[in-house]
This record gives structure tokens, sequence and C-alpha cells, in this order.
């Protein structure tokens, strides 16, 4: 069918799609008559003397045009054939276009309908210009996430967990810049390829291990696992990407090299400061972050009417009651008249983290330990040295801790040959008798 205008010519295409209703996520889609036309303007002609061409894609009475950025010289335009006359490369490459024009508007309509979406001319053109201004993007899901996570802190999950959350935000963000070229993309387009290589540019240019770096993908994973939920994603990204975890021997201090750091006569206050604190720690099995809150509301006396520390970790929440021992005791002595602890009403006088990592590097040098110290390897030292290594069972070395599984405190401690060969020599001497 020919439509003649006194500015443009219009050919009508052949293609008519009807649709029985349907019903998908609740939303009974409804017959829908699409038909498009290609036309040019012959009036408004290029300055090479070509008339643009357009498409026009109509859906029950309601139209919208796209200029399709393609010209064509009007004596060779058909409006019978919907197309261009001839046989040159010209006239073949235009009818190429136009008739992929043709197959991508058929598959967007089949689509809407598949998701149970309006058909609609303005959909359709949307569809064939990319623009999808609707479509879940990956940083807007990850953000509405957070949103939402943020209500439950204090409640369900802690601040940390948010912060992780948080993290991964910017790591995301950072790479869709760095490989996309753009402030954020559609979720759909999250496959096994955009995980690979975030993973990749975590270890390389963020310089992230290789841990730390699943880690990441993990929490990322719940954005996604959440998207496909929704429908937002058709097949999952993640499976055939696999979050492998490599085992780390993490540090600790022997007992030798704990009374080293004790005994050495330290003559600088910042340094005994951050010793007594490390010490502490040990002692203790305290994350630095609870170390830094601890105040005096937190001790109380236990069930074997001695001093005990009872604390809710700001990492998970989870309450943890630790049995004072001699050396912790006498160090909490020591600060009960600081001035910093009265002001603060505080424990111990407590540095920033970085600061306690870095004098924690000079007092390694002092005692000659060749070990990387930092405050959490007082926690590592107390699950292993303190605890489990004089005898002390897991279970009650995990609930100290504050940990809510035996597998959290395996990753913390581990036997020494010296515990191993006192256990042997018991077994030996029952033997022996």
């Amino acid at each position: 069918m020919a439509i003649v205008g006194t500015d443009w010519h219009f050919s009508v295409g052949t293609v008519q799609i009807n649709f029985k209703p349907t019903k998908k996520g609740g939303i009974m889609s409804v017959i829908k008559k699409v038909a498009h036309l290609f036309y040019i303007k012959r009036t408004k002609l290029l300055k090479n003397g070509e008339a643009p061409v357009f498409l026009r894609i109509l859906v029950d009475q309601k139209r919208e045009d796209i200029g399709l950025g393609r010209s064509i010289d009007p004596r060779l335009w058909s409006s019978e054939k919907n197309g261009a006359l001839g046989i040159s490369n010209v006239a073949k490459d235009l009818n190429r276009y136009l008739d992929d024009i043709t197959h991508r508007l058929k598959n967007l309509t089949q689509d809407l309908r598949y998701d149970g979406k309006e058909i609609s001319a303005l959909s359709l053109k949307k569809g064939l210009l990319g623009i999808t201004e609707d479509e879940l993007k990956v940083l807007q899901a990850i953000q509405e996430h957070n949103d939402r996570f943020a209500q439950l802190v204090g409640k369900e999950v802690s601040a940390a967990t948010l912060q992780r959350y948080e993290t991964v935000y910017r790591h995301v963000r950072d790479y869709i810049l760095y490989k996309y070229d753009k402030p954020d993309i559609p979720m759909r387009k999250v496959d096994f390829v955009f995980l690979n290589d975030f993973a990749f540019y975590l270890m390389t240019m963020r310089n992230i291990g290789h841990n730390s770096t699943m880690k990441y993908i993990k929490n990322f994973k719940k954005i996604v696992r959440l998207a496909i939920a929704n429908g937002h994603i058709r097949h999952d990204p993640f499976a055939n990407f696999k979050t492998t975890i490599k085992k780390v021997d993490r540090g600790f201090l022997t007992q030798d090299e704990l009374d080293k750091i004790i005994n050495e006569d330290f003559k600088i206050d910042r340094l005994i400061y951050v010793r007594d604190c490390f010490v502490f720690a040990c002692f203790t099995g305290l994350a630095y972050s609870d170390l830094k809150k601890l105040a005096p509301v937190n001790l109380m006396k236990g069930p074997d009417g001695k001093l005990w520390i009872t604390a809710k970790r700001k990492k998970t929440d989870n309450v943890c009651n630790i049995p004072l021992l001699p050396t912790a005791l006498h160090i909490l002595e020591k600060y009960a008249d600081h001035p910093y602890c009265t002001k603060k009403n505080l424990l111990l006088p407590v540095l920033s983290n970085q600061k306690l990592n870095a004098y924690l590097k000079e007092i390694a040098g002092i005692c000659t330990i060749n070990k990387e110290l930092t405050t959490h390897m007082a926690r590592h030292t107390f699950a292993t040295t303190i605890t489990l290594n004089n005898g002390i069972p897991i279970e009650s070395v995990s609930k100290m801790l504050g940990h809510s599984s035996i597998k959290m405190t395996q990753i913390y401690a581990r036997l020494l040959d010296n515990k191993v060969g006192r256990d042997m020599d018991k077994l030996n001497s029952k033997y022996t008798s």
C-alpha cells in the first residue's frame, strides 16, 4: 500500500502482527495490530540531493516516526517495493538495512509480548533506539539494595556489613567507568565476561588480593540474584563463575615472641601504650574495633566470681564473654586512672588503627621479631597460642571470639607441634604403663 503526501512519500511494510491475550507476571496483554512503513521526505532533500529515509511505527492507530540516518536518490525509491529500486550496491545495501529493521521490529514486538509488557508505538521506538530509561541499571540496583540494607543496621545487620556493600558500589562504579566509559549500564548486561573482567580489574588495577576480590564478587552476587528474582536478568551470570577462596596461613606470635614484647623496657610512651593495648588484645582476642570502644560498662563478674569482659562485637553484633587473665587484669589496673581513659570513659588509651599498625612495626624491629605485627595478629595469637595450644576447647575459644560457628574459629586457630607433642605424651604414657 502506498500513501502519497505533499511533503513525503510513504511505503507500508507488510508486517502486521496480531497477538492473542496472554498472562505473564499478573499483566494481561491485549490484541495489538502492529504495522510499519518506510518513507522518504522528498521536499527536504539533503545537500547531496538525496532524500532522508524514515520509519513510521503504527500500533492501534497511534504512530511514532524515527529517522534512520540513511538517504537515497528520490528517483530510486519505490513505494510499491517498500525500498530502493535496482540492483546497485547502494540499493542492495539500503534494502538489507530496511529488512534488518523489519526483523528487529518483529523481535521487539515478540519480546514485549513474552515479558507481558505494553506493546505501543512508543515502546517499539524506544526498543529500536536502545532507550531503556525504565530498565534497571547496575549501580541503581546496588544503591537500592544498600538503601534498604541501611534501615536494618542495628537490627539485623551490622554497620560493617553495610560498609562492605558500599565499598562494592564504589568498586563496581569505577569498573564500569573504566571499561565502558559510562556512568552506568543495564543490569541485563552483567554476564560471565563482566564478572571475569571485574575480578581481573580488582586484582590488577586496584591491587586487591584474590580472597578480598572474591568476597567483593560474592557481595555483588547477592545483588545479581535479586535482579534475577525480579526478572531483570534472564540467565544467571554466576552459573559458570566460581568464587574460590585460597587458604591463607594467618600470622600469630609464639609464646617466646609474645614474652619478648611483654618484657621489653620501652622508653617512649607511645610505644608503651601500643605494646600494652596489643598485649591486652592477645590475652582477650578482641578485634581493634571492639578494643577501641571498650568501656567500664563492659566489665562484669562471671559465674566463677572473677572479672570478665562482656561485649557485643561491632562487626557481627554477636556477644562475647571473656574471662580476664592476670596479664590483661594488670594492664587494666595500670590505665584505670589514665587521663585519656577517665575523660573518654574508656578502659584503654587506644590510638587509631593506622598508628597502631605503624608503631607495631617499630616494636617488631626493637624486639627482633621477623613478622609483620598488626592489630589483627593479636586475635590470632589469642586463638592459637593463648587458648587452643593450652588445651582450651575450640568451642570455648569460638564463644570468646564471638563467632557464630566453629568453622569461623578454625580459620584463626591452628595447633602447634608442642601441643601435639604434649597430647601424644599422654597417649604414650598410657600405652607404656
